[in-house]
């Protein structure tokens, strides 16, 4: 009689356990999100438009603690940051363009509008 309750037992056992399999492989997984661009996502998080990246860009050239970027003005369109005014050495271009670029949702940097001005005089448009 004890091995009767055993066997009921075990067929139970194996009962609950091929029903909670076939549970588990019949049902479906949810859907993944599709993975937005970094674009997408910094505009659907933060709702950043490109004002509010040109902001971001002209906050972070003014935070940098080596070069004096008081005199650069910031657009951005379609993510791409456009740099204009003047700045003091060549070095203070590329580290502009690198601050720019580092600035989450931004896609592009150009600098042609940005102008290299030593000693007070205007010496053309950088490169």
């Amino acid at each position: 009689m004890a091995r009767d309750r055993i066997d009921v037992r075990r067929r139970w056992t194996a009962v609950v356990i091929a029903v909670s399999t076939l549970t588990v492989s019949c049902s479906a997984a949810p859907p993944r999100p599709s993975v937005p661009t970094s674009t997408q996502s910094m505009r659907s998080e933060f709702g950043a438009t490109d004002e509010v990246l040109a902001n971001i860009v002209y906050s972070e050239l003014n935070a940098d603690p080596i070069y004096y970027f008081r005199h650069v003005d910031v657009t951005v369109d379609n993510g791409v940051a456009h740099l204009s005014g003047y700045v003091w050495s060549a070095d203070a271009i590329y580290a502009a363009r690198k601050i720019a670029s580092n600035v989450p949702g931004v896609t592009g940097v150009r600098t042609n509008q940005l102008q290299l001005e030593r000693n007070g005089r205007d010496t053309g448009p950088a490169r």
